[in-house]
């Protein structure tokens, strides 16, 4: 048995894309548990008018964060396979037949990650998709862990490891996936499970994303090393290239161009796939939407990294002051005895 859970609020915009694309499901599923966490909008109303057409439950708890409901949803399904998606999402057809396949052939397989591509709809998200988001040959099968918008496992696997860390509300899937690991050995992926959502629209929301989600690396302690780096090359050694070519050659400052060809090769690398996904009113749009992109790009990697350094310390901060527990923990080693 399948169950398919997801954590909704406040997404009248957006949940019938979801819905719709569950019914176009190859493989249905068995459930589909839904959890609101308090919608003050029409989601409530919108999902409960598909209870005639999906084998749909849905639980109202208000407050509640994305982990809480993820959990109170895992806790809820009859299934002993449960596959996650994310509200803002619409699936491809095949995207549960493909990512519950593995686990449904090989019993001794516990975790599928399927992937997620941009849905890009304005210049604008095209060149965040670029810049933010990697394409499937870029993934590390071994050492991908996937985003809780797009992943399948074992109900019983999930309960081992402790479910979702519930003091966490960014980076929640991330600390989850490391604990699945712990428990549940390798994870199979599976690109061609595809989920298929927007990037954020305005500047100002991708700055915001950014800075919560280096917040949830500061309170999880995650990436330590890989934050360190940042602030290195943005404090110390941009301003030792600016200094070295004032006060030896003018010519160090090639070394600017250098990093940065480096540091953007992956985003115009991607920007061609993504463009080619995208359908164009004219000619003339498809040109403005090049330039705009490969204007864009450069800034959108270094507005993303100065809202990651705002972040990351806000997050450690908040570690300090309220001690969270050890997500490394799980909850045999807390209970021997259980």
């Amino acid at each position: 048995m399948i169950s398919l859970i997801a954590t909704v609020l406040n997404e009248g915009d957006s949940i019938n894309g979801l819905l719709r694309s569950i019914q176009r499901q190859t493989r249905q599923p068995d459930e589909i548990v839904i959890v609101d966490g308090g919608s003050r909008d029409e989601t409530i109303a919108i999902i409960r008018s598909y209870e005639d057409r999906l084998p749909l439950r849905l639980l109202v708890e208000a407050g509640c964060n994305i982990s809480q409901g993820r959990n109170r949803a895992i806790e809820a399904a009859r299934g002993d396979i449960i596959a996650v998606t994310d509200a803002g999402v619409v699936l491809g057809d095949d995207w549960l037949e493909r990512i519950s396949e593995p686990l449904r052939r090989d019993a001794g397989l516990n975790v599928v990650g399927g992937f997620f591509a941009a849905d890009a709809r304005t210049p604008f998200e095209m060149a965040l998709g670029a810049t933010t988001l990697p394409l499937a040959r870029e993934i590390d099968g071994d050492a991908f862990l996937p985003s809780s918008r797009s992943i399948a496992f074992r109900k019983a696997a999930a309960l081992r490891a402790g479910l979702y860390p519930e003091w966490l509300d960014f980076c929640e899937d991330l600390i989850f996936d490391l604990r699945l690991r712990r428990v549940a050995g390798a994870f199979a992926f599976e690109p061609r499970a595809l989920a298929h959502f927007r990037p954020r629209s305005t500047l100002r929301q991708y700055v915001r994303q950014y800075f919560l989600y280096a917040r949830g690396d500061g309170k999880a302690n995650l990436w330590f090393k890989r934050h360190l780096v940042r602030y290195a090359a943005y404090l110390l050694l941009a301003p030792a290239i600016l200094l070295a070519g004032l006060r030896i050659h003018p010519a160090l400052w090639a070394l600017y161009l250098l990093g940065g060809a480096a540091y953007l090769h992956q985003p115009y690398r991607r920007l061609p796939l993504l463009m080619r996904r995208s359908e164009y009113a004219s000619p003339f749009f498809w040109l403005y939407c090049w330039l705009y992109c490969l204007f864009m790009i450069p800034w959108l990697r270094v507005v993303g990294d100065l809202a990651k350094m705002l972040g990351y310390p806000t997050g450690w901060r908040w570690r300090m002051r309220l001690r969270p527990p050890d997500w490394r923990r799980l909850p045999a080693e807390v209970n021997p005895g259980k």
